[in-house]
């Protein structure tokens, strides 16, 4: 499986609550935050979901 490189760019604050729940998910608490997945389908919703929120690279 491909890796995808997630990080957190805008705040969680004053968002729905699911939206807060799957930053949560993904391993994202603050801000600059960064994690280093694998892009499995699940995760790849979950990061759909929160998309304004976040910005996604791969990793080689």
């Amino acid at each position: 499986m491909a890796k995808i490189k997630i990080t957190q760019v805008k705040s969680g604050i004053d968002r729905p609550e699911r939206q807060k729940l799957t930053l949560k998910a993904l391993g994202l608490t603050k801000m600059n935050a960064t994690v280093e997945v694998e892009a499995t389908p699940q995760v790849l919703g979950m990061v759909r979901k929160v998309d304004h929120l976040v910005k996604v690279e791969t990793v080689a």
